[in-house]
């Protein structure tokens, strides 16, 4: 992803709950391979930004379901 690109994220977090976010790539923003073997994408979210009035990071796994883009 490029700096600034904007997207909509969908995940499961780890009590099982599907969520949707509007995220935000940045400098500070990664997609790696966790040592346990799962994919993670740390993102800036947009919403909660918003709400709380300074950056706010999440990271998505694909721990229990694959995360989607759009």
């Amino acid at each position: 992803m490029e700096n600034n690109q904007t997207f909509t994220i969908t995940f499961t977090k780890q009590n099982g709950e599907s969520t949707t976010r509007r995220g935000k790539w940045t400098d500070k923003c990664q997609e790696f391979v966790a040592k346990a073997g799962h994919k993670c994408l740390t993102f800036l979210d947009l919403e909660a930004t918003e709400r709380y009035g300074k950056e706010q990071y999440r990271m998505a796994t694909d721990k229990i379901t694959t995360w989607s883009i759009k």
